[in-house]
């Protein structure tokens, strides 16, 4: 087996008990503590996340906002410099090639930050359409990403930083900030469905921010948090993870994410037809929730019947640590995705009782 990649904040884990697994090739922390007690202190609390193993790439040059807004769903044409924005990236056909979010530092100067799994394949794929006149630079080595998420993050965030962070608002950010005397760029963003903060400092820098950070959130109950609690955690929010919701043959209308797509921009993109078709001939299959009725959790793969017909699958399904219910979100027929509908879960070598549901599973309290 090929070496595990592993981030700049390795040697740390096994101070914190770190139990790490292979996550795409990265040699990664699935839980520090208990998956459970790291998702109810991000949900009540905070938690801090070593997600150094996405990727960053810096797009420049005459031509730059032109180059992503053909490969990219969204509009990138309303973005102000400081603040970021979450879009897809597609084939032809619809199909998703990423989804991703892009930050503007200044007039055609991005950072674009993709999922770690598609590193390689996302530089591949936009090199192809890249005019001379921009460059791009894969920095994603040289980078690494710390996420405090939760709803104590900005006070304990605040206690390093003399940047004012009441006045980042959600998807804004501040670049050449200075946290716990580290250079930052720090963005309110995060993958959890709470507010937070998204940390993107030089590599040799993490360990020592980390370390900071930890130190002084814990009296606020700052917590390591592991890739276990980030996907409950992500799932309850009903955010798309690349390789279960979204894949090259599902389409950001079909996952649920129709708000990333503006099919009619005036700046053509890839797929653009495709989606454009999809939304005008409406959707033969869709993102919903379900709840299990019987004892079952509904595992990815897992395959939905109504009537002993296969309608689709389950494209994520766990116990939710904070309904305490067995929920999943499932690619179904369009014509089984009412809020309400019965259906079966095949579960191993049983079908199992589940019926459509609202979701998100999870929202935000207002402050």
């Amino acid at each position: 087996m090929a070496d595990l990649k592993r981030t700049p904040l390795f040697e740390l884990y096994q101070e914190h008990n770190a139990k790490t697994i292979d996550f795409g090739g990265w040699d990664l922390p699935v839980q520090f503590s208990s998956i459970k007690a790291e998702h109810e202190a991000v949900r009540t609390q905070a938690g801090l996340f070593d997600v150094s193993h996405m990727g960053e790439f810096e797009v420049e040059g005459v031509g730059s906002l032109a180059f992503l807004q053909k490969l990219l769903t969204n509009d990138l044409s309303k973005l102000v410099d400081g603040q970021a924005i979450y879009t897809a990236m597609c084939y032809e056909n619809g199909g998703t090639v990423d989804d991703l979010l892009v930050y503007r530092k200044a007039d055609e100067q991005y950072l674009v930050v993709v999922n770690a799994s598609n590193i390689e394949k996302d530089w591949d794929w936009m090199v192809q359409y890249k005019p001379e006149s921009v460059s791009m630079n894969n920095i994603s080595d040289d980078t690494a990403l710390l996420a405090i998420q939760g709803p104590l993050a900005e006070n304990i965030l605040q206690k390093l930083t003399d940047e004012d962070l009441a006045d980042i608002r959600p998807f804004r950010f501040k670049d050449n900030s200075t946290v716990a005397g580290v250079k930052a760029l720090v963005s309110r963003t995060g993958y959890t469905g709470e507010d937070g903060f998204e940390l993107y400092v030089k590599s040799a820098d993490a360990p020592s921010l980390w370390g900071q950070l930890l130190t002084e959130g814990a009296e606020d109950g700052l917590v390591p948090t592991g890739l276990g609690a980030r996907d409950t955690l992500r799932f309850e929010a009903k955010l798309a993870l690349y390789g279960q919701e979204l894949t090259k043959d599902i389409s950001p209308l079909e996952a649920g994410i129709g708000f990333a797509v503006k099919v009619n921009k005036e700046d053509p993109f890839i797929g653009q037809d495709a989606l454009k078709r999809q939304k005008e001939e409406g959707l033969s299959r869709k993102l919903v929730g379900i709840e299990m009725l019987d004892k079952g959790i509904p595992r990815a793969g897992y395959e939905v019947f109504v009537d002993g017909e296969s309608i689709g699958f389950v494209t994520t399904g766990t116990q939710s640590p904070t309904l305490k219910k067995n929920v999943g979100l499932a690619l179904l027929d369009i014509n089984h995705t009412e809020l309400g509908t019965k259906v079966e879960v095949q579960v191993r070598k049983k079908r199992i009782a589940a019926i459509v549901v609202a979701t998100p599973f999870y929202k935000r309290p207002r402050s």
